[in-house]
């Protein structure tokens, strides 16, 4: 079969489509089978979502008849317009839009509200916990209870106030009884913490909990393994994020400069603040891991233990 070779114009376009989906947190890009007409004309029928994988790799895009575009392309669209975050705000708005009245998981027949996510969607720093208690669950607002509170004092000892971080948990909905969120809730609710992850790009995101860790790193192991480690992270985004999230629209690129790279930031463990509350002995150790992440921030150090 003959295969045109892209001109180009075509393989700009192609490549700023791949840093688009870079930028939403999509890595893996791969060529599907065309026909001869698709590939004579150049480009294997535009948009490309039901190809892709979702992964923490490199991108490979194969092009028609052209070698794949490495993850660090040197091409400058000079003049094609690259995708850029301009409205955290909205974006975080369109996606408590898109939850809607969610009623995905059975975890939706106890609850008595949704509990998003709060806090500066400029933040530098990122919290999640697990999923909302029962006060939580009343005002609609994550970590408002005793952990809530607990929390609060955590955040002050790093010299930070509540509206300075970002706030959110894994599943937006109250499990019964307090439980722990099974995997099939988690998976289900998980990519809406993704895309605002994905939205406040945060420098470094504190996972508290096991549960938190686990979901976030794709790890099963113990708190103890987990914590004492500075991690890259890369959050995974839903097909449907790159048409659906407002706030997207066009920024021309600084002519001369690569490629944007794909969205990445730093994530640490430490224990749950209602893990703290029962064993308060391990305070001293979760404040060695917000030490880890103050360093990253560069943040000065307290001279002093926090109490709590």
């Amino acid at each position: 079969m003959s295969v045109k070779a892209l001109d180009g114009p075509s393989r700009q376009a192609v490549a700023a489509r791949v840093r688009y989906y870079r930028e939403l947190g999509i890595y893996d890009l791969y060529r599907r089978e065309v026909s001869p007409q698709q590939a004579n004309d150049g480009l294997a029928g535009g948009p490309i979502p039901e190809e892709m994988s979702f992964g923490r790799a490199l991108v490979r895009q194969e092009l028609a008849g052209e070698e794949p575009v490495p993850a660090a392309a040197e091409t400058s669209d000079v003049g094609r317009p690259l995708p850029m975050l301009q409205d955290k705000p909205a974006a975080l708005r369109g996606i408590r839009e898109e939850i809607g009245d969610c009623t995905r998981c059975k975890l939706s027949r106890g609850r008595t509200n949704i509990v998003f996510g709060v806090g500066n969607p400029q933040a530098r720093i990122m919290f999640v916990g697990e999923g909302p208690g029962a006060d939580e669950d009343a005002q609609g607002e994550p970590f408002v209870g005793r952990a809530g509170q607990l929390l609060n004092n955590m955040i002050q000892a790093m010299g930070l106030r509540r509206e300075d971080v970002y706030i959110a948990n894994v599943v937006k909905c109250r499990p019964p009884e307090n439980r722990t969120p099974e995997r099939d809730e988690c998976e289900t609710c998980g990519p809406f913490l993704m895309r605002q992850i994905a939205v406040v790009r945060p420098e470094i995101v504190v996972a508290l909990g096991a549960t938190a860790a686990k979901f976030l790193l794709g790890a099963s192991d113990s708190m103890a393994n987990l914590r004492g480690h500075l991690y890259d992270f890369h959050p995974i985004l839903p097909r449907e994020a790159p048409e659906r999230d407002p706030g997207y629209h066009p920024s021309k690129p600084t002519a001369g400069l690569p490629g944007t790279p794909a969205f990445s930031t730093k994530l640490v463990v430490t224990y749950h603040p209602a893990y703290l509350l029962r064993d308060p002995r391990q305070k001293k150790e979760a404040w060695l891991d917000l030490q880890r992440a103050m360093k990253h921030l560069g943040m000065a150090l307290p001279q002093r233990n926090p109490e709590g």
